[in-house]
């Protein structure tokens, strides 16, 4: 029974890797190195939202929302509301 439970804890590990990984691919190189500089600091890529400006990333870190622009612009006080 233990077993099925860690394999089940796996795939649901799989999942959010690969989702993930699809998130990173449609970044620009300048969000990708930004987003790597945050991930020092605990940031999870979370999803990303395009406008007719660009692409803006959305980051979290234990609750707490950061921004990175097109151009690789960091924002760690964004002014924008997160839906749980």
């Amino acid at each position: 029974m233990q077993a099925m439970a860690q394999r089940e804890v796996l795939l649901e590990r799989r999942q959010r890797s690969a989702a993930a990984e699809t998130l990173w691919g449609k970044l620009s190189l300048a969000q990708k190195f930004a987003a790597s500089s945050l991930a020092q600091f605990g940031y999870d890529l979370n999803y990303i939202r395009n406008s007719n400006t660009g692409s803006l990333a959305i980051l979290l870190c234990n609750g707490i929302a950061a921004t990175i622009s097109n151009d690789g612009e960091i924002d760690t006080s964004p002014d924008i509301k997160i839906r749980s």
